[in-house]
């Protein structure tokens, strides 16, 4: 049974896909062009533009490596970057987290 994919996560993987489809024409590339680079079907990267939630995500990571914006998408979940990263940067961090039962 597959899990229902929440509303937010949908509009996110939309406007990922969009974003995905951009930088490959602001690159000059091709559909067939991304795919053959990426290791995946031509119709893989037509449901990564056109949002489908469901592609992996090895291969939305391949992807972004075959468009050169690998860095940037770790550079953006970099929580360090944020206010509360930078924030709480000097404390130890639990190596897990568990609620109390």
């Amino acid at each position: 049974m597959k899990r229902p994919v929440p509303a937010q996560s949908r509009l996110a993987a939309k406007r990922i896909g969009e974003n995905i489809a951009t930088w490959r024409k602001l690159v000059g590339m091709t559909a067939e062009e991304l795919a053959a680079k990426a290791a995946v079907s031509r119709g893989t990267i037509s449901r990564l533009e056109s949002g489908d939630p469901t592609v992996s995500f090895a291969t939305i990571l391949n992807v972004c490596r075959s468009l050169d914006i690998l860095d940037r998408v770790v550079d953006a979940t970099d929580p360090y970057e944020t206010d509360l990263g930078r924030a709480r940067s000097d404390q130890k961090l639990p190596q897990r987290v568990r609620r109390p039962s």
